[in-house]
């Protein structure tokens, strides 16, 4: 059966959650080698590869989503730390510098059944505007789908991270604020709401968020890693 690129991507996810590396980078690879990835598949291909030992295969997929999304973020993040865990101090340095540029930039009346419908028909239209980088368009959609479902927190992560790759920290800081209250155990949504706080300029709360998430998720790498990314930059 065919499936999309975002549901191909998804599956790598799903895989990767269960710590099933090889299975995440052999959905990705295909997807690749079919001409159909995006920055976020070359990103979690990163991921996957540097989890299993392969250090410059994982510098390699990162370079690959920041040529697609020269903002991406974390990208530019988890490139800093296998850099670094290479030695190669000066070039994390400069990629960690190129993720805080990046993020510090700014560039009703429908029955309850229909406005589900709605809202993930204008959720799917987002995706659709951000595989094609219109980013813009995209964040508009996703706040359409929640003017029709308020409480369809996993539209409202999505819209958060919509926001910190459009280097709109301070939107994406409100938005996943929301989602962290609302499921306060959802490691995603933690890791997430950190790294708006620290785009942001709060690096106090991001502090704090990730020290929680490494207390409640220790398996989680994200907070180990943007710990380490803090500590780094208190001590320059």
């Amino acid at each position: 059966m065919d499936v999309s690129p975002a549901q191909q991507l998804e599956l790598a996810k799903e895989r990767f959650e269960l710590q099933d590396y090889y299975g995440a980078i052999l959905l990705l690879e295909e997807l690749i080698e079919d001409g159909r990835a995006f920055a976020d598949a070359f990103h979690l291909l990163g991921l996957s590869q540097e989890l299993i030992g392969q250090p410059e295969r994982a510098l390699e997929a990162f370079d690959q989503a920041l040529a697609l999304n020269p903002r991406y973020v974390e990208a530019n993040i988890h490139k800093g730390i296998v850099l670094a865990g290479l030695g190669r101090d000066q070039e994390a340095e400069a990629a960690f510098a190129a993720a805080r540029e990046s993020g510090g930039r700014d560039m009703g009346g429908v029955p309850a059944h229909h406005a589900s419908q709605l809202a993930n028909k204008h959720a799917e239209l987002g995706e659709a505007y951000a595989e094609a980088g219109a980013l813009g368009r995209a964040i508009e959609q996703y706040r359409t789908a929640l003017d029709l479902g308020p409480t369809y927190h996993d539209l409202r992560y999505r819209l958060g991270r919509l926001l910190l790759e459009a280097g709109r920290s301070l939107e994406a800081r409100e938005e996943l604020e929301v989602v962290v209250k609302a499921r306060p155990n959802s490691p995603d949504a933690q890791a997430a709401f950190g790294l708006a706080c620290y785009l942001a300029g709060d690096a106090a709360t991001a502090r704090s968020v990730w020290e929680a998430l490494s207390r409640e998720h220790p398996e989680d790498i994200r907070a180990r890693a943007y710990l380490g990314m803090l500590a780094r930059g208190t001590a320059e």
